[in-house]
């Protein structure tokens, strides 16, 4: 289990790193080609656009991955009947919401006060089928747990907008950026199609094929999803609503500017465990489905332990050094913003402990759970962000957020250990204190500089994995994982790994 967990969480990791760094390549170049002016009306289309997605057009595809993951190996006619109704339900919902949105535009350019926004916005209209048809294809491949697969998706994808945004940004401009993100979801759901028409459709009518008649009810895919969408829309207002309320409150362009700074660059270490949750669902949710209750419960535990030793040296490194690394990625003008980055740094651990969990929470069905959950911090992240603003501007956001965070990791942990047994092992969670404190000890003994602070971040790590391996934390076994990954196999390896049977693929 430790093996596989590890091995699916590194190449998942690596093609969200990829992904995340083609964000900032294209961000970086489409600065300095478009110009200011251009560059912020491209942002506020894109952002715009890939918000509606990721929030409306996430629920069906999650919920067929949830109970394709729960009947793939032995039912493989009611995975193909699974995944025409989600096919003809999400077709329904995004084709309906593409149209509204092309109709909305103007709408949408004169609330922002911009008529001349109302074609670009048409054109990214087509962002979303073909967004929509992308994430389809990752979450069936979810729910067959076809992780390498999925890496590899990610990774044509990040290859794919960094060529198709670019090249089309340098010959037709803002229009030939946003056709970009046409193009480059297009290419992946184009490759994802046919690999699924020749080879994983192929492989799954070889399995041995459950008799009587196939029947599934539609409607639970429908009910999964609608609980999936208001808990992405919670989730989502949490994470950005303190954006928000610095700009209302302190009213201040400039601050909101330094906070939105120490938002994006803050959250990357959340990013990257995002990968956790891909392949958390799909396991979780066919452990329960046999209610194989020991099986989920050494899933959870193992996803904790490597949140805990990875996640801790990250956020510590990166809230001492908030200042080099505002000052590398925005530039001086941003380092105003270092001590808001370095409080809202913890913020993050903890946030990204909940939202991890909160998909091990989906898998097990407890969707509701996970959604009340962000739903009533969102509520104390609101109060407590109105409180502290006032009080300590940007860093009293940056604190709201934090403290929030904590509680709802709280929470979720206490649920995880009622519902499922799990808790934090407390040798494990006192070896990672050491370790964290140690490093930090270390660190005030370092220079802050613009560049020698990545030569001392990767020191301190090292110096972190030591007193870990020396604590007896780390272990022969753990490192000859990493080896192991060096040495990439086919897709469906990662399965039999995964659950201890033949690979079905």
């Amino acid at each position: 289990m430790t093996r596989s967990i590890v091995k699916s969480a590194l190449w998942v990791t690596f093609s969200e790193i990829l992904f995340n760094l083609s964000g900032f390549i294209i961000h970086s170049v489409l600065g300095r080609m478009l110009g200011p002016g251009e560059y912020g009306r491209y942002s506020l289309i894109i952002t715009l656009t890939t918000t509606i997605i990721i929030l409306i057009g996430n629920g069906i595809p999650t919920a067929m991955a949830k109970y394709i993951s729960e009947i793939y190996e032995t039912k493989p006619r009611t995975v193909a009947l699974i995944k025409n109704q989600a096919i003809l339900i999400q077709t329904l919902i995004m084709g309906a919401v593409t149209v509204l949105f092309y109709l909305s535009a103007p709408l949408i350019s004169t609330l922002l006060g911009d008529q001349t926004l109302t074609p670009l916005f048409r054109i990214s209209t087509l962002i979303i089928p073909t967004f929509a048809a992308a994430s389809f294809y990752f979450s069936y491949y979810t729910g067959l747990h076809l992780f390498s697969l999925q890496a590899s998706l990610k990774t044509l994808r990040s290859v794919s907008r960094i060529a198709f945004v670019i090249l089309l940004a340098y010959f037709f401009h803002t229009k030939g950026a946003i056709s970009g993100y046409i193009l480059a979801p297009g290419a992946v759901f184009l490759a994802a199609l046919l690999f699924d028409k020749f080879k994983v459709s192929k492989e799954l009518k070889k399995l041995p094929t459950e008799t009587g008649e196939v029947s599934f009810e539609w409607k639970k895919l429908f009910n999964y999803a609608w609980q999936v969408v208001v808990f992405f829309l919670a989730y989502e207002l949490l994470i950005s609503i303190d954006l928000y309320m610095v700009k209302g409150i302190l009213k201040s362009d400039d601050l909101t500017g330094l906070y939105n700074a120490a938002l994006t660059v803050g959250r990357i270490p959340y990013y990257i465990f995002y990968a956790l949750t891909i392949f958390m669902l799909p396991m979780i949710s066919k452990s329960t489905a046999t209610n194989n209750h020991n099986e989920t419960k050494r899933i959870i535990n193992q996803a904790i332990r490597i949140m805990l030793i990875l996640l801790v040296p990250m956020i510590l490194i990166m809230a001492i050094y908030a200042k080099p690394i505002l000052l590398l990625f925005y530039g001086a003008k941003f380092v105003g913003a270092a001590s808001a980055m370095s409080i809202l740094e913890y913020g993050v651990g903890f946030l990204t402990i909940f939202y991890v969990l909160s998909f091990a929470l989906n898998g097990a069905g407890k969707t509701m759970l996970a959604m009340k959950i962000s739903g009533a911090g969102l509520l104390l992240d609101i109060i407590l962000n109105y409180i502290l603003i006032k009080q300590l501007g940007i860093a009293g956001s940056a604190l709201a957020t934090s403290i929030t965070s904590l509680f709802i990791m709280i929470f979720i942990l206490y649920y995880m250990h009622r519902d499922f047994g799990v808790k934090i092992e407390i040798r494990t969670a006192w070896k990672v204190f050491v370790s964290g404190a140690g490093i930090f000890l270390v660190s005030l003994f370092l220079s802050h500089g613009k560049f020698i602070f990545i030569l001392w971040s990767a020191i301190l790590f090292a110096i972190y994995l030591a007193i870990l391996f020396a604590l007896g934390e780390i272990k022969k076994d753990d490192l000859a994982i990493v080896k192991t990954i060096i040495q990439r196999k086919k897709a469906g390896e990662v399965e039999k790994e995964l659950s201890g049977n033949e690979p079905e693929m």
